[in-house]
């Protein structure tokens, strides 16, 4: 039941917001407006707000605030650490609001923030431009770009949040700026990796790269107790010989249709096919159970990965980080974690253990220049289990703590304990909002000061804890 305060809200909102759709738990269209990538995500906000306009969102904060009503943000719906979902509060959704508009003069585009990458990915192949997204095209663009920013694009261009040129923000005094390398230099330093903290992304400006020619992808299947030493031995070399062309994600899952796991690639070359067939001869020499790899336009490439990763059932993400050359027998030992899962969990064995091959060299900028400070050569596991029923929640999610402290106790075995925490973690894949130093490393305390300014009462509090609590 809402409480007086939500009710009082709502009622102000709906006679304030002519043109912005407001939804109550009794309204039409509400169930569908609460649903997550992950069912464990859903909460029952107090009232669902869809603005049309920045001036839309500066009133919605500043009367979320008059009401004593918390509130949270979502765009992709995506996340699984519940940031982007809220218990009986205002959920400001920005899902209207996903135009995007490539300006060719200088080959940038303006995204708003409501926009997945499907729509960036789209609107820029007709004009033979591509932007660095992720490599599932219903992510968000605002939490990933917010967070970092890895895609098949990383190993040319570095990481989506270093193409970004400009943010238009909300701020909690409903301030509506815009943050670049000329304006509101402060704070464009602290979104480009704690935007969440800060405020609510409008837009963003990214800067596009040309992309005239098609690519050669796909996916490739192998079983795992035959080949997976040699897939890992491939995708070591892969990254020591790329010039940032070619990348690899590697899955260690159970498909449906196999009684054991497997190991699953998406391989990705930005060049000619003959070219590309060459550098992953060793792949198709295994004869893969499953070869979807073929020519095709970039603007394909981001949906690869779609299907198993859909809306819908429980899941989560979190990431550790890894560095080359990785130890076959160290994944090897990680199908047995997943086995684990199975025996303890019924419905468990979608679950994968992701590893990202990207060639570093463009991401490797110093760590000060913005608040996003993971830029080492690493690359990220990405724990990821699927479940089915409420009941089970905690126990995946301590198989998933259990599994990260492995991951991170080879990256120890490998680099010694004080090279490995000095490698901090990549917070896009953090469902569990760990210690902000694991984040933002020596970044936090400007960062805690930069909070202090612009958002002295912790408005945006769905996050990281940029300052500890008195």
């Amino acid at each position: 039941m809402a409480t007086p305060n939500v009710t009082a809200l709502a009622a102000q909102l709906r006679s304030t917001l002519k043109n912005s759709t407001v939804l109550t738990p009794d309204s039409e269209g509400y169930a569908q407006a609460i649903i997550r990538w992950s069912d464990e995500m859903e909460k029952r906000a107090g009232i669902v707000l869809y603005p049309e306009t920045a001036e839309d969102i500066s009133t919605a904060v500043l009367l979320s605030k008059e009401f004593s009503v918390p509130l949270a943000v979502c765009g992709g719906k995506h996340g699984s650490s519940g940031a982007a979902s809220i218990e009986g509060g205002l959920q400001i959704d920005m899902g209207h609001m996903r135009n995007v508009s490539v300006d060719l003069s200088n080959n940038t585009a303006k995204v708003q923030g409501g926009c997945i990458w499907k729509d960036v990915d789209e609107a820029a192949a007709p004009h033979k431009l591509a932007m660095i997204g992720g490599t599932i095209n219903h992510t968000g663009v605002a939490g990933l770009t917010l967070g970092g920013g890895y895609g098949w694009l990383t190993g040319r261009h570095g990481l989506t949040i270093d193409e970004v040129r400009a943010v238009t923000m909300v701020l909690a005094d409903g301030r509506i700026v815009t943050a670049s390398s000329d304006e509101n230099q402060d704070l464009f330093w602290a979104v480009r990796g704690a935007g969440h903290c800060f405020g609510i992304a409008v837009d963003f400006t990214f800067q596009l790269h040309p992309q005239e020619n098609p690519v050669w992808s796909g996916q490739m299947l192998f079983p795992a107790s035959k080949d997976l030493t040699t897939v890992v031995n491939f995708a070591n070399n892969l990254v020591a010989t790329t010039d940032g062309a070619s990348a690899m994600v590697m899955g260690i899952t159970q498909p449906p249709f196999m009684q054991e796991p497997a190991v699953v690639t998406t391989v990705f070359h930005d060049g000619p096919e003959d070219e590309a067939r060459e550098i992953f001869k060793p792949l198709l020499e295994l004869n893969p159970k499953i070869n979807t790899t073929k020519v095709r336009p970039y603007v394909e490439q981001n949906s690869l990965m779609n299907g198993p990763v859909d809306y819908g059932n429980r899941k989560l993400s979190k990431g550790v980080p890894f560095t080359l050359p990785l130890d076959p027998n160290f994944v090897h030992s990680l199908v047995g974690e997943l086995k684990k899962l199975h025996s303890q969990v019924e419905g468990s064995t979608k679950s994968i253990m992701l590893f990202e091959f990207f060639h570093m060299g463009k991401v490797l900028n110093p760590w000060q220049d913005m608040a996003h400070a993971i830029r080492g050569e690493h690359g990220q596991v990405m724990i990821g289990p699927f479940w089915l029923k409420a009941e089970d929640d905690a126990t995946v999610r301590s198989w998933a703590a259990d599994a990260a402290v492995v991951v991170r106790g080879e990256l120890e075995r490998v680099n010694g304990k004080e090279v490995a925490d000095s490698i901090g973690e990549y917070g896009n894949y953090d469902a569990f909002l760990v210690d902000p130093r694991r984040i933002f490393g020596k970044n936090l305390p400007r960062l805690a000061e930069l909070k202090l300014k612009f958002d002295p009462e912790n408005v945006f509090n769905r996050s990281y804890p940029l300052v500890a609590s008195p």
